[in-house]
């Protein structure tokens, strides 16, 4: 086995900077603004777990814990797994900090997670994701409310009108039972025309099947029977109470009766911001109910509702890139000059500018620098300056300057972002 160049990231991994690391800081803050204005309270949680945490709360049997975790054996013995998602993380957190003890609580969270997956476009092995979880409310409204956060989010970064949102119930578990029945009847029926996968899949997951991309399992689920068909009156008046809320909140979807979600412990509303503009990744926000959940990871049989975001494909999506802030170079003019220029960086930062000092160089040096930096504003610092308390106050944009005395150069500063602003 040969090793990788050390100046390689590993595969799937990728370095944010410039440009790129500017849209994802966008969608990341965006993200803790827009869920903290609908009283999510953010929540940290390690980014790696006891393995059991993700086998036990996504299945034994699923992709995720079958093919993609990051699972390895520390040196006490126990079997750790970087996360792959958050929702089951916070939950378990839930439980360990005793937070069932006051309900509903609504937490969102920030970071990287990881799946071993091959790298595409809006997919890396590290990515990030932002989400929430409202955990202990059992009322069609905490779904609509989640769900209009997240459209809120999506209106907020300029994307909302890039995605469309689909919207499905997977019902109660009485309603999922009688389906599961039907459906496995059905495509037991058509087995020999189901992929390798979806022949496993149809003993030990078999909605599964139903969101399968390949185009011999899509055929023979075109036909499968609908959930809908199969809804109790109850899990028929949650799903409409869940889009009466919906419209009143001005959330447009569409139903799509295939979205769904494999694991037992979902229930009622399944649903997707999905985009065309990705490929073939084109959910960019996805999400539903997992009312068994928390009872699964060892905690109480409380409900719960949630999402979470790709914050690399959002970053994709944004139409315009947030600029990078604009520093102020200082220029000092003679070694004499050097001295004072570096207290008068310190002030300039201590008030809250950006201030760039190069450490060593000629003035028309420094100057190409401030140019490359896309400096708004230099201040030369020289001998007659300093004879006159003053400061030379060059305008890059505009090629002006003028003489400000040392004593008033903040207030000056000031009055040149608000121009600005």
């Amino acid at each position: 086995m040969t090793s990788a160049p050390t100046a390689r990231p590993v595969r799937g991994t990728h370095d944010l900077f410039g440009e790129e690391l500017r849209r994802h800081r966008h969608v990341a803050e965006t993200g803790r603004l827009i869920c903290a204005r609908w009283g999510y309270e953010e929540i940290v949680t390690p980014i790696f777990e006891h393995t059991e945490v993700f086998a036990r709360s996504l299945g034994d049997v699923s992709d995720i814990v079958t093919k993609e975790m990051y699972t390895f054996t520390d040196r006490g013995g126990d079997s750790i797994t970087l996360r792959p998602e958050n929702t089951a993380g916070v939950c378990r957190a839930v439980i360990t900090l005793g937070l069932h003890q006051n309900l509903p609580i609504k937490l969102f969270y920030y970071g990287p997670m990881f799946r071993y997956e091959r790298p595409q476009k809006g997919r890396l092995r590290q990515f990030h994701q932002i989400g929430i979880e409202c955990i202990g409310a059992p009322e069609p409204l905490a779904d609509a409310e989640v769900i209009a956060a997240g459209a809120h989010l999506l209106e907020e970064l300029g994307v909302l009108k890039a995605t469309t949102l689909e919207l499905n119930t997977l019902g109660d578990l009485e309603s999922r039972a009688r389906y599961r029945e039907a459906l496995v009847r059905y495509l037991d029926a058509r087995r020999n025309q189901l992929s390798a996968e979806s022949q496993l899949r149809l003993t030990r997951n078999p909605l599964r099947i139903l969101d399968s991309k390949d185009e011999g399992d899509r055929a023979v689920v075109a036909q499968a029977p609908l959930l809908l068909e199969y809804l109790s009156p109850a899990s028929r008046d949650f799903f409409e109470r869940v889009k009466d809320a919906l419209a009143r909140l001005g959330v447009s979807w569409v139903e799509n009766p295939r979205l769904v979600r494999g694991l037992d412990y979902y229930t009622h509303t399944a649903f997707e911001f999905t985009t065309t503009q990705l490929g073939a990744q084109g959910a960019v926000l996805a999400g539903g109910r997992y009312d068994g959940l928390v009872k699964t990871l060892g905690g109480p049989d409380i409900p719960g509702v949630g999402w979470a975001a790709g914050v690399e494909r959002l970053a994709l999506l944004l139409a315009q890139v947030p600029t990078a802030p604009r520093p102020i170079a200082i220029v000092p003019i003679g070694a004499e000059a050097e001295a004072e220029a570096w207290v008068l960086a310190r002030d300039l930062r201590r008030a809250g500018h950006i201030v760039d000092l190069a450490f060593a160089g000629k003035p028309a040096k420094r100057l190409k620098r401030a140019d490359r930096l896309n400096a708004r504003l230099a201040i030369f610092v020289g001998e007659e300056e300093r004879a006159r308390g003053t400061v030379t106050l060059r305008d890059l944009d505009r090629g002006s300057e003028e003489q400000v005395p040392r004593a008033e150069l903040l207030s000056r500063l000031a009055a040149a972002q608000a121009e600005r602003t």
